[in-house]
């Protein structure tokens, strides 16, 4: 667990990585107007580019699906990180040195450069080691490639390489490149003996293994030679920067289409996730010599974005609310208890989890040798849900020839059924596992239904996603809702003038508060006619009005008038200050800005000579002190009208 990052620390970052560079390492972006940039949206399919950055305010927002926030929230969203961890990343990129505060439960943090040396190392190993497979001494490891059909250009988009077979090959490589001993052994790149250090992978096939950022943090290596007396697969211990309960390989590759697609799949080894991506199943992953467990759950959760309460549901269209996650596992027994292992993991998603298994028990690398890409697509589409694939499993290990065999079959397979979050799926499952075990459906149900009461059966899926103690909200939470997580104000009708014009108003004051005429922070809490605007201009004028906006950048002025908006209107809030203007011409910005405002304080001032007019017409002339009062307020709204209306006219 990492102690809270400093504040200014996390503001030092935000305002030092640029939005529109980090955004178009996933998105083409093309100018869009004044101070503009569009693309198409990395989070939904789509042909028209709907995805708004505005560089100066430091904030993006898809007027497609919703997805919106600064450049904190874009890693996190696109890469799966946690709120910490984004910071940390960009932190990385900017050259920022991250402060902790002291006490709690800070981890211990290497000294200042020393993660991005060992980051250094490893990539310059994964560049030695593919290098080193188009060379004379690596004609076993491209025999291993072809015979599996991967060819040349296959080994390169996976950054697949060779560690020659020498003790210090690589190391005599990385210590000319000024990497100290010390460095190569904290990598895990090295190995200490008796006599020293020397290469932890010599005669192997090996894979780069990257985080989410793309960044290798290890690498997975195959015994290629009779005479190497290792374990057929190794990977790189356990170091500060590669945890094998935390890593998937191909999470880089796959992490894109799994945010968009809401779908991952999870195959057993390096080979399945080449074989899978390179048939058209590009969100395939694999765990790294360990099963999928807790740490893994959550690093698909947060690229699934699955903390919708509907999550788990299947829809009529075949699709899941929340996603799917699909386990692929060989036929055998080991497979049948890795799919028990899995179904334990079950309710850390709010996704619906299914399993596709291939009847002769080939895995994907060895279908798509046999049947082609189409055999390993049709894999993954011929998926069941988990909770079947592991009831029938459980069937399996029962005779159900006796009646002592159907009756134990029964008390192991209730509570799974049990277990299944629809449950509107629970009567037609215990009308399944009826006929299955071949017994009367009524006591099928009395025992799903004993069951379903006991709460140790299973765990309570999550209600909420965990924090390590960054700044990700008032309570310093880990993570951020994702998109649709926090109800939204409704649109306003875009064809009712007077929401137009009060929608460019905010959208001219949020990012161009320099050109805002003096007269918009003398407007009142009911200036505004839309209750979205209104509720902006409300945050607004919490933050300081258009005047505190003038004394700060853009960036920080979006931000004070985020902290100030409650959630249900941070939304509005980010579209409003990407949005453009229907001015496109810079020099043309300032006049435009102070028309549309002046139309709105127009409109506000119109309005309250009508209330005043009616409440005039309601009051009795006899009372003479209350109608003069009355009067007089409604000559000095008219007064200030006009001359708002001479000024403009000036």
């Amino acid at each position: 667990m990492a102690g809270l990052i400093r504040r200014e620390d996390v503001d030092q970052v935000r305002e030092r990585a640029r939005i529109d560079e980090i955004v178009s390492a996933h998105v083409t972006l093309k100018p869009a107007g004044v101070g503009a940039l569009v693309g198409l949206c990395p989070f939904h399919d789509e042909r028209s580019p709907s995805f708004n950055v505005r560089p100066s305010v430091g904030r993006y927002h898809c007027f497609g699906c919703g997805e919106g926030g600064d450049v904190i929230e874009f890693v996190m969203k696109m890469d799966g990180l946690s709120f910490t961890e984004a910071i940390e990343y960009l932190a990385g990129k900017t050259g920022v040195q991250l402060r902790y505060e002291e006490g709690g439960s800070a981890r211990p943090r290497e000294e200042p450069g020393k993660r991005q040396r060992l980051l250094e190392a490893n990539r310059v190993a994964a560049e030695f080691y593919a290098e080193q497979l188009m060379g004379p001494d690596a004609a076993a490891a491209r025999t291993f490639l072809a015979e599996r059909s991967f060819d040349r250009s296959d080994a390169e988009h996976f950054g697949v390489g060779f560690a020659p077979k020498g003790w210090d090959a690589l190391q005599r490589h990385l210590q000319g490149r000024g990497f100290t001993q010390a460095e190569l052994v904290a990598s895990g790149l090295m190995s200490q003996g008796q006599r020293g250090i020397y290469d932890r992978f010599r005669g192997r096939v090996v894979w780069p293994i990257r985080d989410v950022t793309g960044a290798v943090i290890g690498f997975g290596a195959r015994r290629l030679f009779e005479d190497d007396q290792g374990p057929k697969y190794l990977n790189t211990p356990e170091t500060s920067l590669y945890k094998k309960s935390h890593v998937l390989y191909g999470i880089d590759l796959a992490k894109r289409e799994i945010a968009k697609g809401k779908r991952v799949v999870v195959v057993e080894g390096y080979t399945d996730v080449m074989a899978a991506h390179l048939s058209g199943v590009t969100t395939a992953v694999a765990t790294c010599g360990t099963a999928f467990g807790a740490d893994h759950a959550k690093v698909v959760r947060r690229l699934l974005g699955d903390t919708t309460a509907g999550g788990g549901l299947q829809l009529k269209s075949g699709t899941s609310l929340g996603g799917e996650i699909i386990f692929t596992f060989d036929g055998d027994a080991a497979g049948q208890k890795a799919a028990v292992r899995a179904y334990g993991e079950d309710q850390r998603f709010f996704a619906q989890t299914f399993v596709a298994v291939e009847p002769s028990g080939m895995d994907p690398c060895d279908l798509r040798m046999v049947g082609g890409p189409e055999a390993v697509r049709a894999l993954v589409d011929g998926r069941v849900p988990l909770f079947q694939f592991v009831v029938r499993s459980k069937l399996d290990e029962f005779d159900l020839n006796t009646a002592e065999g159907r009756v134990n079959a029964l008390r192991e397979a209730a509570p799974i059924i049990a277990g299944i979050r629809d449950t509107a799926l629970r009567p037609e499952y215990a009308r399944l596992l009826a006929g299955w075990i071949g017994t009367d459906e009524r006591a099928v149900a009395r025992e799903i239904q004993r069951a379903a009461s006991t709460p140790s059966l299973r765990e309570a899926p999550p209600t909420a996603p965990g924090g390590d103690g960054g700044h990700g909200g008032p309570g310093g939470s880990d993570e951020r809702p994702a998109a649709g997580g926090v109800p939204q104000l409704p649109a306003p009708d875009p064809r009712d003038p007077v929401a137009r014009d009060e929608r460019l108003a905010l959208v001219a004051v949020l990012q161009y508060p320099q050109h805002v005429p003096e007269v918009f922070d003398t407007l009142g809490e009911d200036a505004f006619a839309v209750p979205a605007w209104r509720a902006v201009h409300s945050a607004i004028r919490a933050a300081g009005g258009a005047a505190a906006g003038r004394d700060v950048s853009a960036a920080q002025w979006v931000g004070a008038v985020l902290e100030q908006a409650p959630e249900t209107v941070a939304g509005v809030v980010t579209q409003l200050s990407v949005a453009s203007l229907p001015e496109d011409r810079e020099a043309a910005i300032a006049a435009f800005v102070e028309g549309v405002v002046r139309r709105v304080v127009d409109l506000g001032l119109t309005r309250r000579v009508a209330d005043a007019r009616s409440r005039l017409q309601r009051l009795d002339p006899a009372d003479t002190e209350t109608y003069q009062a009355a009067f007089a307020e409604l000559l000095a709204i008219e007064a200030e009208r006009r001359t708002l209306r001479e000024s403009a006219n000036a």
